[in-house]
């Protein structure tokens, strides 16, 4: 049997009662202010980890509550979550999708502008093929008239001299090949219609019926339209600029004398003697018209020449220097 320990004797200042617990040391400063310490004393307290994996004292400011975020003046606030209603759940986006009179408006103006935009766009392409399309098809049509003209003047009978303004015309159709052309600064030759209705002046210029031939007293004159394949840059000659002009038989050589814009009513330019209808002409002239300015045609561009050399032309026969 084994003996009965003897009681130990309490310490001095210690309550016997617990004398056989340890005792506990006294808690820092930190926990006994601390919340969090408070709440856990008995515990011990848990650090949360600092840099390099220490533990660091709890900062008062971690549990402050978070200060509602700033909405700047005028701004709208959209619920994050649908709010249910008698109808069912509400999108969090209906305030935002819902129709007014300004969001009606400016559909309007935004399809207007879009509709605005998809005809200027025609309107470019349209301007597009008049300058640049329709100049491929000229030049298609103009060898096509380049054939019926070599044609015309080698099957055209040759019966002893002709004279002037008769050579042009002879084996050609009426409203048909004439001549050509000439204009070595652009750097461009036509064949020239009889004519000047709208289907003679379609692919190539055309001669005014009533006025003179080449090489006759009087004033020749052609219109063209103001395409790039025709006369897009006839405002580029100057005064002294040959303009050479072929028939069967001869070659006619004029230079530029006079440059000027006129309105369509103004038909003198065209006149035996331009500008001054009626009066008696004595000198042999040339007038080319076209629409003036480009892309327009309310007014037009009158270019006058005159005849300063003239010589024999023939199939295999030299050309006037100014073409070379």
């Amino acid at each position: 049997m084994t003996p009965p320990t003897a009681p130990r004797a309490a310490a001095p200042g210690v309550d016997g009662a617990t004398s056989l617990l340890p005792p506990v040391a006294a808690r820092p400063a930190y926990q006994t202010t601390h919340p969090a310490a408070e709440a856990t004393s008995m515990m011990g307290t848990i650090l949360s980890p600092g840099p390099g994996g220490r533990r660091r004292k709890p900062d008062p400011e971690d549990e402050a509550p978070a200060e509602p975020p700033k909405i700047p003046r005028g701004a709208k606030v959209v619920q994050l979550r649908a709010q249910r209603t008698d109808e069912g759940y509400k999108s969090v986006y209906s305030e935002l999708t819902r129709p007014t009179i300004f969001s009606r408006i400016m559909v309007g103006v935004r399809g207007a502008g879009e509709v605005m935009i998809t005809f200027g766009l025609i309107v470019l392409l349209f301007a597009a093929y008049e300058v640049w399309g329709a100049g491929a098809v000229v030049d298609a049509h103009q060898d096509d008239l380049n054939e019926q003209l070599n044609q015309a003047w080698d099957n055209a009978p040759t019966v002893g001299p002709t004279p002037s303004g008769v050579g042009p015309t002879a084996g050609a159709p009426p409203g048909g090949p004439i001549g050509r052309l000439w204009i070595p600064r652009l750097e461009k030759n036509w064949v020239v219609n009889q004519g000047v209705t709208p289907d003679d002046i379609r692919y190539a210029p055309g001669h005014y019926p009533n006025s003179a031939m080449p090489g006759e007293v009087g004033n020749f004159s052609v219109a063209g339209h103001r395409n790039v394949a025709t006369f897009w840059a006839l405002d580029q000659l100057n005064e002294g600029d040959p303009i050479v002009v072929e028939t069967r038989d001869t070659w006619y050589i004029y230079q530029v004398t006079q440059e000027h814009v006129v309105k369509p009513t103004q038909v003198e330019v065209v006149a035996p003697v331009p500008n001054y209808p009626g009066a008696v002409p004595t000198k042999h002239m040339l007038t080319l018209t076209t629409c003036h300015p480009k892309l327009d045609n309310y007014q037009r561009l009158i270019i006058h020449a005159e005849l300063t050399e003239q010589m024999p032309r023939t199939p295999d026969g030299p050309k006037p220097s100014v073409l070379e």
